[in-house]
């Protein structure tokens, strides 16, 4: 999507602290980050919820969350980490591009 602030990070067209790139997705460092590590996980693919899931979608997801789980020591996360995706503005989702937010180095409480 042309205007999408995520979709131009992919892009390379705004710059961003990347700490992980593949063929499917971009991980890097959350401008307003909310814990010691904030990290975002972006889909290449531009898809704004998970109502927009469809086969091949799911299954993109399905790698992205194997990848993280043996990503997570390489990014600090090795001592746990919370994963949280907002969906839609009541949820608190800024951008319309499905991404997972990665929370942690150090403890988290509810």
């Amino acid at each position: 999507m042309e205007d999408c602030i995520f979709c131009k990070i992919v892009a390379g067209e705004i710059p961003s602290r990347k700490r992980y790139e593949d063929e499917e997705m971009v991980i890097f460092e959350d401008i307003h980050p909310m814990k010691r590590i904030h990290l975002l996980a972006v889909p290449k693919e531009h898809f704004a919820t998970i109502a927009e899931l469809d086969e091949g979608r799911a299954a993109l997801l399905g790698r992205i969350f194997l990848k993280l789980g043996k990503l997570a020591p390489t990014l600090g996360l090795g001592e746990g980490y919370r994963l949280v995706i907002n969906q839609g503005e009541y949820a608190g989702q800024t951008v319309p591009h499905l991404h997972i937010h990665l929370l942690g180095g150090e403890p988290l409480d509810w």
